[in-house]
């Protein structure tokens, strides 16, 4: 089975985001793999070590990514795969990605692809879908179990705290979503095999890719972190009391009524 994998490169959870001038500040930030593409890639080599076959992981970025990569290898994955835009493009957003992306599988004959659910810093969730309709294969997102028979796929699908369970066939792209499987850690055996496994990097011109033909759709206009949230207020006294007192500052403070 030809499996791959959509990875990308994110701010460590634990990380404290803080703007320098207008845009994060990534100096002496940690950076993993995002949370949700852990889960895709520890699906990937369950489905690849019970139905046999290759687990490719690609993402595009620059080469600080491909720490990530080794660490999706050391895993478990076969092979990787870094399209390297970091000279060619300033900005890559969900258009790009999914079209570069597009176009590097639209040879490799894939019968699985799975992507994150939803990638920790920007939270679209488009990339996965937007692959999946380039390619023109069905796709099935927040999927917390896969079973497999053959082209045969049986999933269930997290829908807000309920679930749906849907009938396809491959080839697919699923989206992992938190519950799918538990991710193993790198073990070292498997740190030391990465280092000797295929990480092939790529650039748009390998790919035949004009800059124009991917240039992002969107513009980041500005960056700014939340208010800060201000203590909250303990309401004493009668019942009756503390409801005309909540209704008054409503009113008065929040303005909401």
């Amino acid at each position: 089975m030809n499996i791959f994998v959509l990875l990308k490169r994110t701010f460590d959870t634990e990380e404290k985001i803080t703007i320098a001038n207008g845009s994060i500040n990534e100096d002496g930030a940690e950076f993993i793999i995002n949370p949700y593409d852990e889960y895709a890639v520890e699906e990937a080599i369950q489905v690849r070590d019970e139905h046999g076959g290759e687990v490719t992981v690609v993402t595009v970025g620059g080469e600080d990514a491909e720490k990530q990569l080794r660490t999706a290898l050391a895993m478990g994955a076969d092979k990787a795969v870094l399209i390297n835009v970091e000279d060619d493009l300033e900005v890559c957003d969900q258009y790009t990605t999914a079209k570069i992306i597009a176009e590097y599988l639209k040879d490799k004959e894939p019968d699985l692809v799975i992507a994150g659910n939803v990638a920790i810093d920007n939270g679209t969730g488009q990339v996965g879908p937007r692959v999946a309709d380039l390619l023109g294969i069905p796709y099935i997102t927040t999927i917390t179990d896969l079973k497999i028979d053959g082209n045969h796929v049986s999933v269930v699908r997290d829908v807000e705290g309920d679930e749906e369970k849907i009938e396809a066939t491959l080839p697919l792209l699923v989206t992992a979503q938190q519950g799918l499987n538990e991710p193993r850690y790198p073990s070292l055996p498997g740190i030391m095999k990465a280092k000797k496994k295929p990480l092939e990097e790529l650039e748009l011109d390998d790919l035949d890719i004009d800059e124009e033909d991917v240039e992002a759709k969107t513009k980041t206009i500005e960056v700014y972190l939340p208010p800060k949230r201000e203590a909250g207020k303990i309401l004493e006294g009668e019942l009756k009391d503390q409801v005309q007192e909540l209704v008054s500052l409503l009113h008065k403070e929040a303005k909401v009524v």
